[in-house]
Formats: structure tokens, sequence, C-alpha cells
């Protein structure tokens, strides 16, 4: 039983998917509809961006969410092409680490890609809106706290007044909040024992109450899309389980944007249904390295080249 997942955020590098580009016009299609919905928002091809960076252009939350879903779709249907096989058939389920669960629906035929690189433009410009809430302050709105337990995380974050934001399992906890409270978690989980606790490079606090005027936009853009029900069941950031209804997952990307990502224990549920295979599809290996962490018996394994759908295959 197999698993496609596809990576959020911290994924992305400049040239990703260029080779696919290159080699596959079903790849180039994808990226050329991608340029075609955007331009008018953007004022310039996000392929550029992607293949030529600059890199601080291309981390910026504005371009690298419709960005690394542009590259895990055209990679995701190079496979499909490849094989000449509908995966929707092949898979049992698909998730997303955040804005990952776009690129899932996208595959699963919840989103058209046209909508998906729409919605992934207005989520990033919303969110990058949220990054003026403390921006007098020095530090970071987000930590990454390695190796402490989560009812111990629980208790310090409710003492610092921050948030969980993403449980991404194998140990590792990201907290999100005003970068005051960033600053306290950090030396609280240093002083019980962290392993590492350090601040992240990112521009506003995602996935915690903090977001949501963000929130407030993208049910308002979410709302106006058409959503259709999934080819494949897509495990949701928020429920870490799977869903199939177009109107549930409307409600559940509204909630992501506030809420925790449940990583951990989406990856949980896959073993516990069934899971032998997990591929992750796009930019990175970071999702296939956390699997072997959290359910080791899966075999976990990433498609990011030309060569690794051959050995995939």
């Amino acid at each position: 039983m197999r698993a496609f997942v596809f990576p959020g955020q911290g994924s992305q590098v400049v040239g990703m998917g260029q080779d696919f580009y290159e080699h596959f016009k079903i790849a180039k299609d994808t990226f050329d509809e991608v340029d075609s919905v955007l331009a008018p928002l953007l004022h310039q091809k996000l392929s550029t961006i992607i293949f030529e960076g600059p890199a601080d252009t291309l981390t910026q939350t504005l371009y690298t969410q419709p960005a690394l879903m542009t590259v895990s779709i055209a990679i995701y249907r190079t496979l499909e092409y490849t094989l000449n096989v509908d995966l929707t058939a092949k898979a049992a389920f698909m998730a997303g680490h955040s804005l990952g669960e776009y690129s899932a629906l996208c595959a699963a035929g919840v989103i058209s890609l046209a909508d998906t690189a729409q919605l992934l433009y207005y989520r990033g410009k919303a969110m990058t809106e949220c990054a003026a809430i403390d921006s007098s302050e020095e530090g970071s709105p987000m930590a990454a706290i390695i190796g402490l337990e989560m009812d111990v995380l629980e208790d310090l974050t409710s003492k610092a007044g921050c948030f969980i934001a993403n449980d991404n399992g194998g140990g590792q906890v990201v907290v999100s909040g005003a970068k005051t409270a960033i600053t306290t978690i950090i030396d609280l989980a240093t002083k019980a024992g962290a392993k590492r606790a350090l601040p992240l490079n990112v521009s506003a606090p995602f996935h915690c109450p903090l977001m949501q005027p963000a929130a407030d936009i993208m049910a308002e853009k979410i709302a106006e899309t058409s959503f259709y029900p999934a080819k494949t069941p897509v495990i949701t950031n928020v429920s870490a389980a799977a869903q199939s209804d177009p109107n549930l997952f409307k409600r559940h990307l509204v909630e992501q944007v506030c809420g925790r990502v449940r990583w951990r224990e989406s990856v949980l549920f896959m073993a516990s249904q069934g899971v032998t295979d997990m591929v992750e599809m796009g930019s990175g290996k970071v999702l296939a390295g956390l699997c072997k962490r959290i359910a080791p018996d899966i075999n976990a394994s990433a498609i990011n080249s030309i060569e690794d759908i051959k050995n995939f295959i």
C-alpha cells in the first residue's frame, strides 16, 4: 500500500524541477500553466524565479508557496506520464506538509492546477502581510525545539505564551508566536533539557492564532473556489486523518492557517492503515527523512530528479 506526500516551505532551492521542465513536455506545460495564471499577479514568470533565483526572492513566502506546488505537480504528472497510469488509482492516501496539502489536493483532483496556484499566491500574500504583526521587535517568530516530549512542550509553550505550530515527529517540534514569546520558549526549552532550541529564519508566526487575518482572507478565497471529491483520500494537517469531502477540505484549509500541522500523527495514521511505501514528490527529502524516524517500517523515498523516476520504476 502506497502514499504520495508533498513537501512544504523550507524545501525550496533555486533550479528545482528544471530538469523535468527541459526533458518532459507535460512538466513544461505544468510550469507554463502556472506562469500564465500568476503572471498578472506577480508581474513576472514564476518559473524564472524558480530556475534562476535569486535565492532570497525564491524564499519569500509569496513565491515559495506556489513554486513548491508547481514543482511537486510537475514531477507528479511526469511520473504519471512515464508510467502511463493514473496515480490516484495507485495510492491509498495523499498528504502534504502545510502548503504541501494544496499540492496533495491538486494531485487528488480536488482543486485544479490553476486554482491551486492562485490560492497559494493569496495564501503567501496574506501570510506575508501578517509578518508586520511584531516587525518592530528583534528575533524570530518561530523556533525549532528538538528533544523534548510533547507534554513538556505543551506546558512550556503555555508558560511562554506561544504555540506549537508543527509536530514534525522524530523529536522535532516547531513553535510559533510573538518574537518575545519565542525568545522565552527557547530559554525555557534549553533549561528543560532540549537537545537544540533555535530560532528559524522565517518572516511570520505561521500556524498559530496570530495568523487569523490570513485565515480570514483565505476563507473568502477558498469559498470562491470550486472543490471536488478526492479521487484518493487526502490526510489533512488539522485532522491527521483521511478525508474525501470537498466541503471538509475547504474548512480544514482555513483552519490550517492558524492550526497545528499534525505531521507525526498523519504518518502514524498511514502506518496504522497498512501503508508500506511513502513517496515524497517534489523538492528535497525532508518528509521522507521524517517518516524514517516516525514509522521506520514504512519504506520512505523521494522523487526530485529524473534519475529518481528511473529508480522508482
